[in-house]
């Protein structure tokens, strides 16, 4: 929604998550808003990476400069969690799993390291350089810690060090959890480039793909019984969480029932993967994800338009527009006028459609031995533009860069960091619909 109705997205930052479901004398942003005051910290991360995705889906600074000083109480909450500023948040931690997790949690975290580097990233567009830097060193250690304290080599994966005063508490622990490098993930969307340790976070999404993907649930819903059917014996999903080394001890805490969701499909867990996979270049074994999850929910078979997770209708399957952004390879941030596009499917003859701050429109590109040449065509609305990313084929160089818009020339940089080129044009551009902008940028020889 926030995508295709920004405007409704910001509404929903502003009045309810920042707004009515926010308690200015904690910083607390209600788990569900006024019915249910917990605080939780995936929730609450995603809140303060939501409140940028917002600003970043406006024309100027106001909505961000409104909501600042809430969006910077909210992170101060949960830095709480991290009271020796190592970059780690530490239990108890409430969370959309509907229980208190204990330890170190690799998806927690995780998510807390996007929003401090969201965090920094509001804080120095508004001038707020100190909260910043503590931002900035949180991030800086917590990653290394991150990598220290629960990467396991021999699994490939991230695993769930458990709190030994809490032994019984629920938890992944040494299990293949889908939502272990959800914080990068998320980064993608945002364009807050890499919040974690790069190879083990591409090992871990590997290891998601050989452990947690099943083409027929049948044989492991048979021996795991727990949990709801959201994908029946024939029908493939990735699966919440897998054990493939060690078997879980049972936990008897208050929150046990709710390991009955390790053996589930949800498809807004699923969608939120598929689309990690397409960014970090798994473009097959993320499509393979997003087609078994279409194939549950042909129209021989179910409502399509209802991928029903918890509830009918649930809110969370519409994460599935981020495998879309992932295969535009898609960024904009409408207060600094850029866009970018790296598409991960059929690079060399690529169309799309795309919305920003302002109006909506097409992007094409083409790349042949020696140009690509890429256009911005805005069909309603405007879309003002000073910078737009893109991406060349591997070991080519940028020589040059010319810029039109409707036949007139526009003077332009170029600047490239291995494969990605930031086009930099020397004015602001007010592109209205129906003007195109054309971007041809020639490789050196």
């Amino acid at each position: 929604m926030a995508r295709v109705f920004p405007g409704l997205e910001q509404d929903q930052r502003e009045d309810v998550d920042y707004g009515l479901g926010f308690d200015p004398q904690t910083g607390v942003i209600g788990f569900r808003a006024e019915f249910d005051r917990h605080f939780a910290v995936d929730g609450q991360c995603g809140t303060i990476l939501r409140a940028y995705r917002e600003h970043q889906m406006s024309r100027d600074n106001a909505f961000l400069t409104r909501l600042w000083p809430r969006v910077r109480q909210s992170l101060q909450r949960v830095m709480e969690q991290d009271k020796d500023k190592t970059g780690i948040v530490y239990g108890p931690m409430h969370n959309t799993l509907d229980a208190d997790w204990f330890g170190v949690v690799p998806w927690l975290v995780g998510l807390y390291h996007a929003a401090l580097r969201a965090g920094e990233l509001m804080a120095i567009e508004l001038g707020d350089n100190e909260f910043a830097r503590d931002c900035r060193q949180r991030l800086d250690k917590g990653l290394t810690e991150l990598d220290r304290l629960t990467w396991n080599d021999k699994y490939g994966y991230f695993v769930h060090l458990g709190d030994p005063k809490h032994p019984h508490e629920v938890g992944s622990y040494d299990g293949c959890h889908i939502d272990q490098v959800f914080g990068q993930s998320w980064a993608w969307q945002v364009g807050l480039g890499r919040v974690g340790h790069e190879t083990h976070t591409k090992q871990a999404l590997k290891s998601l793909w050989r452990y947690n993907v099943a083409p027929d649930v049948g044989p492991f819903r048979k021996v795991n019984t727990g949990g709801r059917w959201y994908a029946m014996p024939g029908e493939g999903g990735l699966l919440m969480v897998t054990f493939p080394f060690d078997r879980p001890e049972a936990v008897t805490g208050p929150g046990a029932w709710s390991a009955n969701y390790f053996n589930e499909c949800m498809s807004g867990f699923e969608w939120q993967v598929a689309g990690h996979m397409i960014w970090e270049g798994m473009v097959t074994e993320g499509l393979a994800v997003s087609r078994l999850i279409h194939d549950r929910y042909h129209p021989r078979l179910r409502n399509p338009y209802n991928e029903i997770e918890c509830s009918d209708h649930y809110a969370r399957a519409m994460a599935s527009y981020g495998v879309y952004l992932a295969a535009c390879g898609y960024e904009s941030h409408g207060p600094k006028g850029h866009i970018a596009f790296a598409p991960r499917i059929t690079p060399d003859d690529f169309k799309a459609a795309f919305t920003a701050a302002g109006g909506w429109g097409t992007y094409s590109q083409t790349r042949t031995a020696g140009t690509l040449a890429a256009t911005v065509a805005p069909k309603q609305g405007t879309l003002r533009l000073r910078t737009i990313g893109l991406e060349l084929p591997v070991k080519n160089v940028a020589g040059g860069v010319t810029a039109t818009v409707a036949g007139r020339t526009v003077p332009a940089a170029v600047q490239q960091t291995d494969t990605a080129v930031l086009v930099s044009l020397n004015e602001d551009v007010e592109l209205k619909a129906g003007q195109v902008l054309e971007i041809s940028v020639v490789y050196a020889t």
